[in-house]
């Protein structure tokens, strides 16, 4: 009996999704799971409660199951319901980009790029990002979103963007593709001022521990990476008198701050010495801190634009 219940549930499951499911309703969805209240949800849309409760039953028919639960915290999402909202919550932002997309073109453009990039990443890399897109022609309009692995590889998946370049701490999973495109040595940075005195002698972590310590927020792969550096000669890691990935607000910090100090990879600490303010100190430094790696989607693999920026940011970290 159940051999033959299923494929009849699942082929008029299938029928209703091709024929009957509409984007508006997957939005009154997410309405739904955000307010967790049918009249919360109605007043956010202007219709009245009836019309969303009446809405919500022909949704659920669509699915043939409830989505939703009441509890006493308010509407809670069924097990096929969460299922449900997360593919309403990617097809959403599939249609946000397609009509970004279309625009675009509409404009003349060649398409549109959307790059996540962590803030600690060589200029190199970034240009060559950049540049591949702007060059193109017609040309490809881009997107860049800046934020922490965590946070990118979540966009990535949540089709907010097409490309991130991060560094690759975690296990990637089956539906993200990792390629490495380089790694970089820590070094040093402090104030200009300051620089010849704590380059004098050998390396003394304990002297270093009592300046101002700049950091990377915490569970950042740097900032577990430094701590580990610390730990390694001994040192309890100091508690960072600022937490920030901002290289404009570290800049500024030692420009302003004598007593700073910061660890950063070759390349960013090259750009703060660029901008004057600060230096870099001489001590030969090691971490183990994962390479910079290019990561997309595996099924966004047929993406002309994007696989040709692959290639691009390859070239570039030769």
């Amino acid at each position: 009996m159940t051999s033959v219940a299923m494929p009849a549930f699942a082929d008029r499951l299938q029928h209703n999704l091709i024929s009957r499911l509409r984007l508006k309703q997957l939005s009154l969805l997410l309405v739904l799971e955000r307010h967790r209240s049918l009249s919360r949800a109605a007043a956010e849309l202007n219709l009245s409660q009836p019309a969303v409760t009446k809405a919500l039953r022909e949704i659920e028919e669509i699915f043939l199951t409830p989505l939703f639960h009441r509890s006493r915290a308010g509407l809670e999402a069924t097990e096929t319901g969460a299922s449900v909202l997360a593919y309403a919550r990617l097809a959403l932002a599939d249609a946000r980009a397609l009509g970004d997309e279309l625009a675009v073109l509409d404009a003349g453009l060649g398409g549109r790029l959307r790059i996540g990039v962590i803030p600690f990443i060589a200029p190199a890399i970034l240009d060559a990002a950049c540049s591949h897109a702007l060059s193109q022609q017609p040309r490809i309009a881009v997107l860049v979103r800046e934020g922490t692995t965590d946070e990118l590889v979540g966009a990535l998946r949540a089709h907010e963007v097409d490309c991130v370049i991060a560094r690759s701490f975690y296990a990637a999973g089956e539906d993200i593709v990792q390629m490495p495109l380089y790694r970089e040595e820590p070094t040093l940075v402090v104030p200009s001022r300051a620089a010849a005195r704590l380059s004098r002698g050998p390396l003394d972590w304990a002297r270093l521990a009592t300046l101002d310590w700049i950091m990377p927020p915490p569970q950042t792969p740097t900032r577990r990476t430094i701590n580990t550096m610390f730990a390694t000669a001994g040192v309890a890691p100091p508690l960072p008198l600022v937490e920030t990935y901002s290289i404009k607000t570290i800049a500024t910090l030692l420009r302003t701050q004598p007593r700073t100090i910061t660890i950063v990879p070759r390349a960013v600490a090259v750009e703060l010495a660029h901008g004057g303010g600060a230096a870099l100190l001489p001590h030969a430094l090691r971490w183990d801190l994962p390479p910079v790696e290019a990561m997309w989607l595996r099924r966004a693999q047929h993406s002309g634009p994007l696989m040709a920026l692959v290639t691009a940011l390859q070239r570039a970290s030769g």
